[in-house]
């Protein structure tokens, strides 16, 4: 059950990029999407605190909760969205694993964790995958700057939950946690957004994403983590990008070249050598 909860939770995560384009395709912006995609999953977790009971936060944490919700939401939710916009479904969500090549690094220079010949050895093979697929393009898939960017900033800003997590916040259950960093991220990126009407499909995109690929994803997650090792569950949820691949392909016929999926294999295996590590 373990392993059929990470599966879920990973294909859930997965079907992020897909469908996202599915509803920029219904004329909503990038960062529409992730507005609503935050407002939606608030919705559940709200719910979901409170039937728990698990609302309240010390007043001290507060700073540090609002931080949480422009960076782990208003950036993260932001710059994926903008990357599978510029670069496509399959190329954003490579690049959005990147995430721990950065927590090697930000653990190293935050948190004074050593960084050791196979951590240095898993973010050099993350910098030549990237490097690759912005050199690879491929078919229906495209990699400018903004794209490879927008990638790497959703990695970096994706690795600072590994670290707030570290720093500040192991007291609160995630439902907690997204109770009061979602609204706020939601607020952050309210500035930003051009609405439009909002199509019966893009609409059952957008509730897709906030009540499954958001609020769904995390309960599997955790649901596989409470029966599974750590270090097994990571291995597992490596299937995120593997899922977008075959789901961009399928929806959009999107394919990398075969430098592209070199450059997608390197970041996959700096991903299981940094798990090991």
């Amino acid at each position: 059950m373990g392993y059929l909860y990470l599966f879920l939770a990973a294909s859930l995560w997965g079907l992020l990029g897909p469908v996202s384009r599915l509803a920029f395709g219904e004329g909503l912006t990038p960062l529409a999407v992730a507005f609503f995609r935050a407002g939606l999953a608030w919705l559940f977790f709200a719910a979901h605190a409170l039937l728990l009971r698990q609302v309240r936060v010390a007043p001290r944490d507060l700073p540090v909760l609002l931080l949480f919700g422009l960076v782990g939401v208003s950036l993260f939710y932001g710059a994926y969205q903008l990357a599978v916009g510029f670069g496509g479904a399959a190329l954003a969500s490579v690049l959005l694993y990147t995430a721990p090549a950065w927590v090697a690094l930000l653990s190293h220079l935050v948190l004074r964790e050593p960084l050791d010949a196979l951590g240095l050895f898993s973010v050099a093979l993350t910098l030549l995958g990237v490097a690759l697929m912005g050199l690879g393009g491929g078919s229906q898939v495209k990699a400018p700057l903004s794209a490879l960017f927008f990638g790497l900033l959703s990695g970096f800003t994706y690795a600072l939950y590994y670290i707030f997590g570290k720093l500040c916040l192991p007291r609160y259950a995630t439902p907690t946690l997204f109770l009061y960093a979602l609204p706020v991220g939601a607020l952050g990126l309210l500035p930003f957004v051009e609405f439009a009407p909002l199509t019966p499909r893009a609409f059952y995109a957008l509730l897709f994403l906030g009540a499954f690929s958001t609020y769904g994803a995390y309960l599997a997650y955790y649901a596989g983590l409470k029966r599974l090792p750590a270090t097994r569950a990571s291995v597992v949820a490596t299937l995120e990008p593997v899922v977008a691949n075959l789901f961009a392909f399928l929806f959009f016929r999107e394919v990398l070249s075969p430098l592209g999926y070199l450059g997608a294999g390197l970041v996959l295996l700096a991903v299981l050598l940094s798990v090991r590590r």
